[in-house]
């Protein structure tokens, strides 16, 4: 197939490369130079696939502290659109993100799994700052793409993960600290903020089997699994050998409270995640003690 994707140099990006060997790949990424909007404005090549990455990112420190780095999305997003209607590319796989949900949700005082429809493109609810409204505006679009004909599959990953992932993120960055075996071993905000953990190779895996299928809906990547920051902070020092008192680093951006993806559409597409938070934690440590 003739594929483009954008942001291939990102955490994402990575690990769909290793599933597109033999294909004929367009990469753009900016940190090789290429702004995907200066792409979008003037290519007109029609492809295959799509797999649309390119975007501002951080962890949860750039998203409350500097939320205006992230509005550059929105360009990039409204680039991207302007040239799907153009050139009408075969199949999109648009990356949203569980940012998109609103906050009202996630507050911890109704602490059950979102689920697709809690978003509802005709009576918009606020999302997790800049960067969720970001993402839920590339969806309106991509809603929009779909109107005029276009497949475009919409994924909503969770709290995606791996040994790889940049130390801006939390998982790697308890990991660095289990590794090190800091006692005490620190967290962001709060150890009783719940998330969705869903290692990345899962989230690779089932967006291609969603394209594979031309589906052309909007779907969780979640385990629906609920983990506080205080258990997968003592699944690690359990994994790597020791005792620590897990403490909170209060003053520290903390995000929602309560984030957890309702996995019943992605389950009945064809997808269950295969990696566990406790054989995620366990590769990620063993990859520690390599380097």
């Amino acid at each position: 197939m003739k594929i483009l994707m954008t942001g291939h140099r990102g955490f994402v990006g990575r690990h769909f490369l290793k599933h597109l060997q033999g294909h004929t790949l367009t990469l753009i990424d900016i940190q090789e130079g290429k702004d995907a909007r200066d792409f979008f404005r003037y290519n007109e090549t029609h492809y295959d696939l799509v797999i649309h990455l390119a975007a501002v990112v951080g962890g949860r420190a750039t998203i409350e502290g500097n939320p205006l780095a992230l509005a550059v999305d929105l360009s990039i997003d409204a680039e991207m659109a302007s040239w799907a209607l153009r050139t009408r590319p075969a199949q999109i796989i648009y990356f949203s993100s569980s940012a998109a949900y609103p906050v009202a949700l996630q507050d911890g005082t109704n602490r059950r799994a979102l689920q697709e429809n809690d978003i509802d493109l005709r009576a918009i609810a606020t999302p997790d700052l800049t960067y969720g409204w970001a993402k839920l505006t590339g969806e309106m679009l991509c809603d929009y793409l779909r109107q005029e004909g276009i497949n475009v599959l919409v994924v909503r990953p969770f709290s995606g993960y791996a040994s790889d992932q940049a130390l801006d993120y939390p998982f790697p960055s308890l990991i660095q600290r289990a590794h090190e075996k800091q006692n005490p071993l620190v967290v962001w905000g709060s150890i009783e903020t719940v998330r969705d953990w869903i290692h990345i190779d899962d989230v690779v895996e089932a967006s291609l089997l969603f394209a594979r299928h031309r589906l052309s809906v909007t779907v969780n990547l979640c385990t629906g699994i609920p983990t506080s920051f205080a258990t997968l902070a003592a699944m690690m020092a359990e994994e790597r050998g020791y005792s620590p008192v897990i403490k909170a680093l209060e003053d520290k951006p903390r995000g929602v409270a309560h984030r957890v993806g309702n996995t019943t559409l992605l389950h009945s597409l064809g997808y269950t995640p295969k990696i566990t938070i406790e054989e995620g934690v366990s590769r990620a440590l063993f990859v520690a003690s390599q380097m």
